[in-house]
């Protein structure tokens, strides 16, 4: 959520700002901003997307080398042009973009009332500015000096990127808890929130890590701590390429990623599954891997759809590893008093790797001894830099707000490393590893199957695109489908939708059905089977609409269901990698029938960064 895009350097700033907040977009935001140094402070803001503010600066943009940039997700103040990023002191002479939230800004805000400060927005990132101009002036001090005094008197989370119009050849960056990436190029730098905007322009990269400050000259990068030691930053090269943030020929981000996870899968497991040699081993997972061989709980945290990742996985880590295992969602378990032992082992899912309630929770855990394994996608983000040891799911950038090709990749993952400790624990049967490393290689093929239902399944949304409620059920693996299909329905086409067990119909859903209500039944023939077909039944006999993901060659439910979607068969414990694909696809089609925008729902952020 929120986005901030900067440049110092030869070039003119305001193309590349403009452009980098489109890359942005995706992470969600209400309005944005630009402002730009040419002798004067030259700002443009607006309430809504990037194109009204684009259209609504009719002057000729004046060059200028140095800028900055923003989109903004309202926390402190409603959406309009004035709570709009950036912003400035009264006399226009610093101006900062700003993520996070300043907890304590109500009380330096009425400090700075009192000697005689006054303010035009709601925002706490206003506040912050003139807070460090109040210092500069009173301590006499260079800016650098004031930044670091006033961020070591806030209390919250920031990233935050501050120009002043009195020294036009410098840019100032700090983070704390909210991520900031800095691309080097050559004789310029580039700022932003993540790597989608720098990209294009350079592969090399600093991620700042928390409570650093940067210092940005066209030729020269500094970076200190709060302390005002100064640290040597390390050069990063991104994996990505510009064609992978770009649509690829698809309407929407969303589906190509969707039709994306073929690939995204094998490269999951290239180079850490080899079925004929009987060989699984993920690289990062070393030094703690007798921690994890002789745990005796796991606890999994994470976030909407990663926390059904977990849930599947859940199953997985249980069935084959015989260890017990909890889920939690992290914003619950980090505010309260969870029982941890030393010795624990936490795993923290993150697509982005910047959650800001997964990271708390880490901090609190490692703070009781757990032992933290991250499973994110982004190289280098706070999660996996927070974590003691982890793997990257390598899915490549994911750019639509609600995850598709996120879900799969973690599952992947998750699934290799239960397998992997099951074989070293010798909780499965060699027998049964092997088969289940063949079953992995072949869901990239099983998921492009599915996909080619695409047009099937688009005809079928046409028919409940008008519907005001779903109810998703599933049974054992196949109830965390159920939940993310219902996610990614109300997600994105705004439908009420709800996920259960199926065998919890009868203790309160079963109320809901009628000749109105689609029910979605992933039906798979597993050892669940013959309960599920009698939870069809009784949907059927109260005119409930039933649609199913059935088991190629299915003829029992075909004849009960009014529309069935077939998948490939499947291992039972890997069904969920191939159920979901359809239950996305419908989402996405109902959704782009009704008009809905499907890569930035409304009210929803990518990353959710603050609280």
């Amino acid at each position: 959520m929120c986005g901030i895009v900067a440049y110092i350097g030869h070039q003119q700033a305001y193309p590349i700002i403009l452009k980098g907040l489109k890359r942005l977009e995706y992470r969600g935001y209400d309005s944005a901003g630009i402002a730009l140094l040419n002798g004067v402070v030259n700002l443009y803001k607006k309430k809504g997307k990037v194109a009204d503010l684009e259209e609504s600066i009719y002057e000729p943009v004046p060059g200028s080398t140095v800028g900055v940039g923003h989109t903004r997700w309202a926390t402190h103040g409603e959406p309009s042009d004035r709570n709009a990023h950036p912003h400035t002191t009264s006399d226009n002479e610093l101006v900062i973009v700003h993520n996070g939230i300043i907890e304590n800004y109500g009380a330096i805000k009425k400090e700075l009332i009192r000697t005689g400060h006054s303010f035009s927005s709601d925002t706490d990132s206003e506040v912050l500015i003139h807070f460090i101009q109040e210092i500069q002036i009173n301590n006499r001090c260079s800016l650098e000096e004031a930044v670091r005094i006033a961020l070591s008197k806030v209390i919250g989370a920031y990233a935050i990127v501050i120009l002043s119009k009195n020294d036009p050849d410098i840019l100032i960056a700090a983070r704390k808890s909210s991520p900031l990436v800095i691309g080097v190029g050559n004789g310029e730098y580039f700022l932003a929130s993540d790597a989608s905007p720098i990209i294009e322009y350079t592969n090399e990269v600093v991620y700042l890590n928390d409570n650093e400050l940067a210092i940005l000259r066209r030729d020269k990068l500094v970076v200190k701590d709060i302390n005002n030691i100064t640290t040597t930053p390390y050069i990063h090269t991104l994996e990505m390429d510009l064609e992978s943030i770009e649509k690829g020929g698809f309407d929407h981000y969303m589906m190509k990623e969707i039709f994306e996870q073929p690939r995204s899968i094998r490269d999951c497991m290239r180079g850490r599954l080899n079925a004929s040699r009987g060989y699984l081993m993920l690289g990062g997972i070393r030094e703690y891997a007798n921690k994890l061989k002789e745990a005796r709980r796991i606890v999994m945290i994470a976030c909407g759809t990663s926390w059904h990742s977990c849930l599947v996985a859940e199953y997985f880590f249980e069935e084959f590893c015989r260890i017990p295992v909890e889920v939690e969602y992290a914003s619950e378990f980090r505010y309260r008093n969870p029982v941890i032992h030393e010795g624990d082992v936490i795993f923290a899912v993150s697509q982005s790797g910047e959650t800001a309630d997964t990271l708390a929770a880490i901090e609190m855990a490692k703070e009781k001894g757990a032992i933290v394994f991250g499973v994110c996608n982004v190289v280098g983000s706070s999660i996996a830099r927070a974590s003691h040891e982890g793997a990257y799911t390598h899915a490549g950038p994911e750019i639509g707000v609600a995850s598709t090709k996120a879900f799969t990749a973690q599952l992947i993952i998750l699934n290799m490393i239960a397998l992997r400790l099951a074989h070293e624990r010798g909780t499965i049967r060699e027998q049964d590893f092997r088969t289940l490393l063949v079953e992995m290689e072949t869901i990239p093929d099983k998921v492009e199957k599915v996909l080619k239902n695409n047009d099937k399944i688009r005809e079928l949304a046409g028919i409940y695109k008008n519907v005001s409620n779903f109810l998703y059920l599933g049974r054992g693996y196949n109830f965390p489908v159920a939940l993310e299909g219902a996610l990614k329905l109300k997600e994105i086409s705004y439908i009420h939708a709800e996920g259960y067990p199926a065998a919890e119909m009868k203790h309160g859903p079963i109320a809901l059905i009628d000749d109105d209500m689609p029910v979605v039944f992933i039906a798979t023939q597993d050892s669940t089977y013959d309960k599920v077909v009698s939870n069809i039944q009784e949907v059927r006999a109260r005119k409930g609409k039933v649609i199913a993901v059935v088991t190629e060659g299915d003829v029992i439910i075909r004849e009960m269901a009014d529309h069935v979607i077939e998948i490939p068969a499947v291992n039972e414990a890997l069904t969920p990698l191939v159920a979901v694909i359809p239950l996305q696809l419908l989402a996405y089609h109902i959704a782009v029938m009704r008009g809905c925008d499907v890569d930035q729902p409304r009210n929803l952020a990518k990353s959710v960064t603050v609280e």
